[in-house]
């Protein structure tokens, strides 16, 4: 399944991005914990180079938190600050201000020795639908960000104030132009990072079926009260739910397209449960 949206904003998103960096003391890299290694930008981690970030996990409400634990032990293994956060969990806000302080520390000091009070900006970006806005509101603690649950709603640069000593940069979600790795851009597709409009809906439900039945199908089988053999596949368990569910059409054949459609909209939702899509490499660096 191949996949590819680079619609033209993200050009100029890209341009923008490149551009604030300079005024940017840290950055914060918004990934989606169900997929943290496809939701990371590597045209992103190229123009950091040297830039202090902070990485958050965001949307860990929805991700295995046992799989969660072992990517924050991998990106502190390299140094990078990581942190799980849902966005709308109270307690976290305290949390993630003292680790952009902590990413900023250097910074701040070194324009304190030069007899400048630092005011610290702090650009977040991250993929469509990672939920940045959201992540900006709940840390300002103002609806200045507009936010929705769909991807590429940001389309220009939105710095908002936290208080005094603290400013963030909303930034619109960019993807890059080419996926090496097709497994990456099915990932992008599950958790709504790129538009449906431009995949093919049943087929990406299949695939998404495919990997909880074999790596979750106590969920499928609770959920969609059926039972998962090990010969199903994904189209043959979508088949089985759509049944469950009552989509029927003409000479009884299942509306699979709408069963394709519900369980995107659960799977996302976290509906289903909570699940992680990949892991962390062993011995890898990013």
């Amino acid at each position: 399944m191949q996949i590819q949206w680079y619609p033209g904003h993200m050009t100029k998103a890209r341009r923008m991005l490149a551009e604030n960096l300079k005024v940017a003391d840290v950055v914060v890299l918004l990934l989606d914990a169900r997929i943290p290694r496809s939701s990371w930008n590597p045209d992103v981690t190229s123009m950091l180079r040297d830039k202090s970030r902070l990485v958050i996990l965001n949307k860990a409400d929805l991700a295995d938190a046992q799989a969660t634990a072992r990517w924050q032990r991998y990106f502190r293994a390299q140094g990078v600050e990581c942190l799980a956060v849902t966005s709308v969990k109270k307690g976290e806000r305290k949390q993630v201000l003292q680790a952009v302080e902590r990413a900023a520390r250097q910074r701040v000091e070194t324009m304190r020795a030069r007899g400048v009070r630092k005011v610290v900006r702090v650009m977040v970006v991250g993929i469509p639908n990672v939920g940045k806005s959201t992540f900006i509101n709940k840390v300002s603690g103002r609806k200045s960000a507009k936010a929705e649950d769909r991807p590429g709603v940001t389309r220009t640069k939105q710095w908002v104030p936290v208080d005094k000593t603290l400013e963030l940069l909303d930034t619109p979600g960019i993807l890059w132009p080419k996926f090496e790795d097709s497994s990456v851009g099915v990932r992008l597709a599950f958790t709504g990072a790129i538009r449906d409009e431009v995949v093919d809906i049943e087929e990406l439900a299949m695939r998404l079926m495919d990997y909880l039945g074999k790596n979750y199908p106590k969920a499928i089988e609770e959920r969609y009260k059926l039972t998962v053999s090990e010969e199903d596949d994904g189209y043959a368990l979508l088949e089985k739910a759509g049944r469950k569910r009552g989509f029927l059409i003409s000479g009884g054949e299942v509306d699979t397209e709408r069963m394709s459609r519900i369980l995107l909209d659960e799977f996302r939702g976290g509906k289903l449960g909570r699940f992680t899509l990949e892991f962390p490499p062993e011995g890898e660096r990013t």
